[in-house]
Formats: C-alpha cells, structure tokens, sequence
C-alpha cells in the first residue's frame, strides 16, 4: 500500500499538477496518506502548543491598528500565507484556531456530534439572560435548539413546504420592480442597491413569518420598519466589539455594551408587536367561528406548545437572518451582472425560455433554471454572506490536520479563504458560474459551503434562495442593468457579515 500511495505522488508530480483542482487534491491526499500512522516515531499529534499563530500583540494590532475587524476575511488569506491552513490566534479573552482547508474543514463537521455549536456568540447569550429571553435557533444549543430546529425543519426545509411561499414572495418582488422604478433617475440609475434590497429582504421574511406586510417597499417607510433595520445593522457592527471586550470592561467603557443591547431591546419589540398582532387577529377569527387558514411561520410555532419566550426569540432570530442574505446576494449578483453583459444576457434568455411568455415565475419554473442556480453560487462564492463560520465541539477532543484540538475550542471555518483558494478554483477571483458546469473542474464539496453544512447549516436556505430566484428572474426581464456610469468598483468588508464596503450603484434600464 506504501508503495502505491508513493507511485501516485510521483505520476501527480510529473503530471499537469497545475491544470486542474482535482489534481492538486489528489496530490495533497498522496501526501498525507504516504505519511506515517498518527503516533508513530516519526510523527506524533501536536498540540495547540505547537500550532502556529500571531502572538496576541500583533493579532491585536491587525485588528485594531490596521482596520482588521472591517476585513476580517482578508485576513483569512493573510493568515494562510503565513501559517498554512491551520493556525491560532487570539480575539480578546477568545482563542480560535483558524481552518482554511476544506478538507480540514469537513474533518472539523464530520466531528461535530449529535448537537454541534456554533460560535458562543457570547454577546448574544448575555443579552439575552440580562433580559430573561429564551434563545432562538441562532442562540440556542443541545436538546433545546434540536426541538426549535426539528419544528422549523418541516416548514422551512422541505420542498413541498416551501413551494406555498411563491405567490407571497412574487407579491414582495411586484413591489420592489415597482419601487426601483420609482428610485431611479432619468437616466435609470439607483444609488446605494443594497439598502433598497435590505428592504426587499425584510419585507419578503416578514410575509413568510407573519403573512402580512410592514411597508419596507412604500414610498414613504413607516418610522418603526426604519429603526428596526437601523437596528439590526448597528447590532452587527457592535457584536464583534462586544464580544471581543471582556465583561469587566463593560463597566469602565460601557457605551459599545448599551448600544448593543439597546438594538436588541427594539428588535424583541418590534418582533414582540407583530407577533401578537397576528396572534390576536387569529384569535378574534376563531372566536367568531371563522376558519384559521394560517401559512405564515409564527402561526404553526404557535401551534407546537412552544413557550411565547421562545417563539420571541427565534421570529426575532429568523428576521433579522432572512435580511442580509437577501440584501448582499441580490446586490453583488447584479453587480457582477452588470460588469458581465454576456453573462446576464445568457441569463436572461435562460428566463424567457422556461417562461414561454409569462411574466412571472413560481417555484417549478425556478428549477428548471440551472444557470440561474449557478449564478447565485458563484456570487455567493465570491462573496459569501457569513465569510466564516465557526463550531465549538463540546463533547470530545477532536483531531484536525495533526493538531490535537481541546473540546469547547472555538474553531473558524474560514469560508472566505477556500472559496478564493487557486489550489480549489481556477481564476478565484474571476466571476464564471459556468465554472459550476466544467466536470472536468470538479470542486471539493467544502470549499464553498455559503449556508453551512450539515445539522447547523441554515435553515432558511430554501425559503432565500426561492426569493433570490424570483426576484432575478422578474428583474431581468423588467431591466438591462448596467455598473455605475462613474465606472466606481466595490469592494466587501466584514460587518460580522460580509457587505459592500462602498454604496452599489447601478443602471436600471426598461426593456
């Protein structure tokens, strides 16, 4: 067997190592594998101890004194050249081994256990016992996030489940093709697309969840609807602040602390009012005598006996989950769009021929378009929402790339760095969703995992993506979008999320 695994480096090495991705897996594979047993004298399991890293100075220093915490997904990338694709670091009180592979990657999730973590999100968890709120599914872990997230599965993560929300979504997209119109200038262009799609995003979650509309796409924006997604930024932009301040410190610099729960004391309200609204209504209908034909989320939670503490939290959770991957996956799909004419015109023709002449789509129609499906990944690849996730395997040791990991170690799947990685993709950084058509470009299934993986993975995937689907659709055949006039390129930044660094503007321009 030795003597195989060495014949297959040698033929990998004297081949077109370069010309495929596959090849350069299959040579770090012969690597590992003609390696010695783990244990053996020539290799033994290291330690964090031996794990390389930053020291904390300068970590801090990336972070603070050269703007880290607005790229942290740069600083994925640094961090490979660096250190390889497993290194440690430390954030505040937090130590975090870094993965940037994906087949350690998959090590990491193919070990997570029967109730695997995400990242403590401590900030989080505090607020919520400073305030006597129950955890929703972002928050929430073991048995009682298994129950919420069993629930939730039914109506959110199957396909027939999800196939009743077209029309409700199509009636969201109606008005945002309506309200681009009214946003745009004489010569069609609308400033600052992602806040418009922010809205859109908050609209289309808030009529799966409540069945009922909240004026995001109006031409006048009710004050309440404005400060909760006021709201909902400013909290993301605090977390990584809070979270990487030791509790002690709240006391002697307390305004980050204030502001963060002050976000999270509006958005419970906010939530809290809708929910009982529709609550009420409902039960005022039975009280009459009349049918409860309910479809929107908050009823059937209401109906599983689950206290209204956790159906607070997790509608709470679930709102403001469904805004951001709307609003940066619409955005930087129709940036790349605009810069890629042959791409969208492509696109847009794949539309036209599935819809025989009609002019809106449902769900049957979306799945016959895999071009569009392959659109959306790359974008996604490219600039993924979440830039990395995390896990906190809490049951047991684990065993990653040679390093012997404590359990309750807090590990960043950096998400951003393997979905740029040349060893993985051809021209990373290059927009070509036609890439996910090459067979002979095959892609490791970790490298870009934008909504998880396995037990945590999001469970909203299949709601999003609908909306992303009919919402592209309706807008290529309304428009030809075309990149600002002023020809200004954008960048992402982190914001705990992945956003735009600059305003996005394009060119809306009627068919």
């Amino acid at each position: 067997m030795t003597f195989v695994r060495r014949m297959v480096q040698q033929a990998l090495r004297v081949s077109v190592r370069n010309a495929f991705p596959l090849v350069k897996w299959m040579e770090r594979w012969a690597e590992s594998a003609a390696a010695p047993p783990l244990g053996s004298a020539r290799q033994a399991v290291r330690t964090l101890d031996d794990m390389p890293g930053p020291t904390a100075a300068s970590f801090a220093w990336d972070l603070f004194a050269r703007g880290g915490l607005s790229r942290l997904h740069e600083l994925q990338l640094e961090g490979v050249q660096r250190y390889g694709p497993v290194w440690k670091a430390s954030f505040g009180p937090i130590l975090t081994v870094h993965v940037a592979d994906p087949a350690l990657i998959e090590q990491v999730l193919r070990q997570e256990g029967q109730h695997p973590m995400r990242s403590n999100l401590s900030s989080w968890k505090d607020y919520r016992k400073l305030r006597g709120h129950n955890f929703g599914l972002l928050t929430a872990e073991g048995e009682e996030w298994q129950e919420v997230r069993s629930l939730l599965g039914k109506h959110m993560l199957r396909p027939k489940a999800v196939e009743v929300y077209d029309d409700t979504l199509n009636s969201v997209v109606s008005d945002l093709i309506s309200k681009l119109r009214f946003r745009r200038s004489s010569q069609g262009l609308v400033t600052d697309i992602t806040s418009e799609f922010y809205r859109f995003g908050l609209e289309g979650i808030s009529s799966v969840l409540f069945e009922s509309r909240i004026g995001c796409l109006d031409p006048v924006i009710p004050e309440e609807t404005e400060r909760f997604i006021e709201s909902i930024n400013t909290m993301f932009v605090m977390t990584l602040l809070t979270m990487a301040m030791p509790r002690w410190l709240h006391q002697l610099y307390p305004k980050p602390w204030k502001t963060f729960c002050d976000c999270w004391d509006y958005m419970f309200e906010f939530a809290k009012g809708h929910i009982d609204q529709r609550l009420t209504a409902e039960a005022n209908k039975i009280a009459k005598g009349e049918k409860i034909e309910g479809r929107h989320l908050t009823y059937f939670l209401s109906q599983t006996g689950l206290p209204m503490k956790t159906i607070y939290s997790n509608v709470t959770e679930l709102l403001l989950a469904g805004v951001d991957t709307i609003s940066s996956t619409m955005s930087w799909t129709l940036y790349e769009l605009s810069r890629h004419p042959e791409i969208q015109d492509a696109l847009r023709e794949e539309v036209l021929t599935v819809l025989e002449g009609r002019r809106i789509p449902d769900n049957t129609d979306v799945a016959r378009m895999p071009l569009m499906k392959a659109t959306v990944k790359e974008a996604l690849r490219l600039y993924p929402v979440i830039p990395a996730n995390a896990r906190v395997i809490s049951e047991k040791d684990i065993e990653v790339g040679g390093y012997l990991i404590p359990k309750n170690t807090l590990i960043t799947l950096c998400q951003f760095a393997t979905s740029r990685d040349p060893a993985v993709f051809q021209n990373p950084d290059d927009f070509h969703p036609y890439r996910w058509f090459n067979k002979d470009e095959a892609h490791h299934p970790y490298a870009s995992v934008p909504f998880g993986v396995g037990k945590r993975s999001c469970i909203g995937r299949r709601i999003a993506e609908l909306e992303l689907y009919l919402a592209l659709s309706r807008i290529l055949m309304e428009f030809e979008v075309k990149p600002d006039p002023e020809g200004n390129s954008v960048k992402p930044m982190t914001r705990t999320l992945l956003v735009p660094e600059n305003a996005i503007n394009l060119q809306f321009v009627e068919r």
